[in-house]
Parts: structure tokens; C-alpha cells; sequence
């Protein structure tokens, strides 16, 4: 069998459509997209550059007051690299299948890693909306445990949409952090069943949109 490389991203394409999943990684055919918002990866850059400026002074932002308790990641040269899109952390297992993600930021408690993860939204969060970012975050966990660090057993997500505009013409933005539960466990079956599908014949259309029209 070829070794795969899949991501977060893929994986998460396995949950929503399994035969999608199968023909993009199998066949090349990867469902239609539409036009990518350019925010989202703008306010990703900012973020970076407003996060290590306190990490650097051994500090937290004031979105993280709450956890006084804790410190940003600063190993910088280690960060860099797993926020790359192109290396990112990885882990090849025994058959060359690899997986790999990027991270946004890293915070340690008591000697652990946790995952921070920033979202940003047009709208305020709705009681769910953490809920679609689970696998994401159990993956990153993962990734980090194979390389030889230690975790903690939860993660935090960041969100931040729009609040209002000055007379002066910035935007200020609200945020929201949530405490999220992560499963090493979890993320360790999806990347199997990920696989093991990979291997088998292409799924049966699913009752999917896209499946309707292919």
C-alpha cells in the first residue's frame, strides 16, 4: 500500500463524507470550492505577531487573564516550525502513513502542553459551536504525545468575532475561551478508521450533496 499523509482538515472531510474522503485522497478528485475568505488567515498573521510579543516578555495577552496560572510556549524556533503549513508536527507510524497539522499556539501548565487554537467568526459563539473543533484539537494532542511530549488532558479555543467600530474607524473584536476535553484515544481511532477506509474499496454514496452530483 502507498503511505498516506493526512491532516486534520482530511480527517475531518472522512467524518463529513467517507467517499469523498476516499476519492480525494485515492483519485485526486476533490469536491468543488469556492472562494476561500482572506480574514481568517489575515487575523491568523496578527495573532502570531501580537501573541509573541508577549510571550517574549513572559507574559499573556489580556484575552488569557483567566489563566494566570499558566505560560505562553517560548520555545520560538519549535513554534515556528509547527505553525508552518508545510512541516508542521508529524508522526509517521510503523507502515509510513503520516499525519500532520499546524498549530496556532501552544500554552504549558504544570510542565504539560495544551493546544490554543484561535477561531475567528463573523457572529457571536453559538452553545455547540466548540463542538466542531474537537477532533482538531484531539489530533494536535495526539501529535504532540508521539513526539515526546507531555499533555494535559484538555485544550482551549479562542474565538474572537466583530463587537463594534470607533468613530475612528478600528474594529474591535469580542472574544470567548473554551475549555475543551481532548481524547488522545480518540483522535488515535479516527486516524485508523481514516486509513483503513483509504484501504478498502471506495465507499458507497453517502447522503451527501456533493455524492448526489458525482
Amino acid at each position: 500500500m502507498i503511505p498516506y499523509t493526512l491532516s486534520p482538515s482530511t480527517l475531518s472531510l472522512f467524518k463529513d463524507c467517507p467517499r469523498c474522503f476516499w476519492r480525494q485522497i485515492n483519485d485526486g478528485v476533490r469536491r468543488p470550492s469556492g472562494i476561500f475568505p482572506s480574514l481568517p488567515s489575515g487575523m491568523d498573521r496578527v495573532l502570531t505577531v501580537h501573541f509573541d510579543s508577549f510571550m517574549k516578555k513572559g507574559e499573556l495577552p489580556p484575552e488569557l487573564h483567566m489563566l494566570s496560572h499558566m505560560q505562553l510556549f517560548d520555545n520560538e524556533e519549535q513554534l515556528s516550525k509547527w505553525r508552518n503549513y508545510r512541516k508542521g508536527i508529524r508522526w509517521t507510524d510503523q507502515r509510513g502513513n503520516t499525519i500532520c497539522g499546524a498549530i496556532d499556539n501552544l500554552l504549558i501548565h504544570k510542565g504539560k502542553l495544551v493546544v490554543l487554537d484561535y477561531k475567528t467568526r463573523g457572529y457571536p459563539l453559538k452553545d455547540d459551536t466548540h463542538k466542531y473543533y474537537q477532533d482538531q484539537l484531539n489530533v494536535y494532542t495526539f501529535l504532540l504525545e508521539e513526539n515526546g511530549y507531555e499533555t494535559e488532558n484538555f485544550a482551549y479555543l479562542l474565538f474572537y468575532h466583530p463587537n463594534k467600530v470607533l468613530p475612528t474607524g478600528e474594529i474591535l473584536f469580542h472574544t470567548d475561551l473554551k475549555k475543551i476535553e481532548v481524547s488522545v484515544k480518540d483522535a488515535k481511532k479516527l486516524i485508523y478508521d481514516a486509513i483503513q477506509t483509504l484501504e478498502s474499496e471506495c465507499p458507497k454514496k453517502q447522503n451527501c450533496e456533493y455524492c448526489k452530483w458525482t
